[in-house]
């Protein structure tokens, strides 16, 4: 390689090197407004006429200057409000507040759009739907497992003749643990929590996903099921570790749970077309709603208010959605039942 081809690659480096930072990097972020408000902050430890305590420690959690009774609280440490988050939350506050004088629309800062805090919690509309929908979701569940266990005549063997049970057991734990770190993240949004929510939501989906496939085309046998759901939890536990241990990637994340949330809808609502199913009608509001979700998750607007963003619409969309779709097991329970015992008398 002579002179010339040398400067030429490590021109294309740079280049390459300042739009892959430029991508990772908001608006907000770059706003000489809001970085000197925060270089103000982390030196003194106030934001405008509002100071914090715990700017007073080091990084460790020991005080820079002051008796030791000067401890941060221990819930400030479980919450992780640290200095810097304080300082962001704040000044990102304060600009947007002196934008919209302006007539300006909210950017974004540090990839999240600006949210009003109520009670350190961090999105509480998002937290409040999430936690509704875990409720939603448990009494769907304590539902179907009445109805199979005290409602529904039993196998000599006392095993239910509805052949999904077990899988709608399975969904419906997968579904109240994705909820609880929904609501766990969206109240704090740390490292931690964060890989809890992809990996849960990534779990649910790809089963719900196995589940669509195993329903639709009403394998029973052990030996279908298992060439079904293999390859696809191979595929899920893959995607959780890389999320988890080599690069939490938001993008990737958004993308395969995207897939496999239209491949989903696309079965059941194949399913609904062909079939003679009573509840079939379920399974279409089922499908309208979902699509209706993907465009919420797609279309990403900032807050109305500083509180309901698309995401926040979401989890709203999610609450009816769940109702439909247990409603429909239960259905789907009673009448593969009926047609059971049918065949047996």
């Amino acid at each position: 390689m002579n002179q010339m081809d040398l400067r030429r690659s490590i021109l294309l480096l740079l280049t390459l090197s300042f739009l892959v930072s430029s991508l990772h990097a908001s608006e907000g972020d770059a706003d000489p407004i809001y970085k000197s408000c925060l270089d103000e902050c982390e030196e003194s430890g106030c934001a405008g006429k509002i100071c914090f305590q715990h700017c007073k420690f080091s990084s460790d959690g020991k005080p820079i200057d002051g008796p030791w009774y000067l401890q941060e609280p221990l819930y400030q440490k479980w919450k992780q409000w640290d200095c810097r988050a304080d300082c962001r939350y704040h000044c990102m506050i304060a600009r947007e507040e002196q934008r919209e004088k302006h007539g300006d629309k909210p950017i974004k800062y540090h990839g999240k759009w600006p949210f009003q805090r109520v009670y350190g919690i961090q999105e509480p509309v998002a937290v409040a739907f999430s936690a509704l929908s875990l409720a939603v979701q448990f009494h769907g569940w304590l539902s179907f497992f009445i109805l199979m266990n005290y409602r529904l005549p039993l196998r000599p063997d006392k095993t239910t003749y509805y052949e999904y049970t077990g899988l709608w057991h399975v969904f419906a734990v997968l579904a109240m643990n994705f909820w609880f770190w929904s609501a766990i993240f969206h109240s704090r949004d740390v490292e931690l929590t964060e890989k809890l929510d992809y990996s849960s939501a990534v779990a649910l989906v790809g089963f719900s996903l196995i589940l669509a496939i195993l329903r639709a085309f009403n394998l029973r046998d052990e030996a279908s099921r298992i060439m079904v759901a293999a390859p696809l939890i191979a595929f899920v536990t893959t995607h959780i570790l890389y999320l988890n241990f080599y690069e939490l990637d938001y993008g990737l994340n958004m993308k395969v749970c995207m897939a496999m949330g239209v491949a989903q809808l696309l079965i059941w609502g194949v399913w609904a077309g062909v079939t003679c199913h009573p509840s079939r009608w379920k399974v279409w509001l089922f499908v309208v709603g979902g699509i209706l979700a993907v465009l919420l998750r797609i279309y990403d607007f900032p807050p109305f208010k500083g509180f309901v963003d698309s995401n926040a619409l979401w989890h709203a969309i999610s609450i009816p959605l769940t109702c439909i779709c247990w409603s429909f097991v239960e259905d789907d329970a009673e009448l593969s039942t009926s047609n059971l015992l049918k065949k047996t008398n």
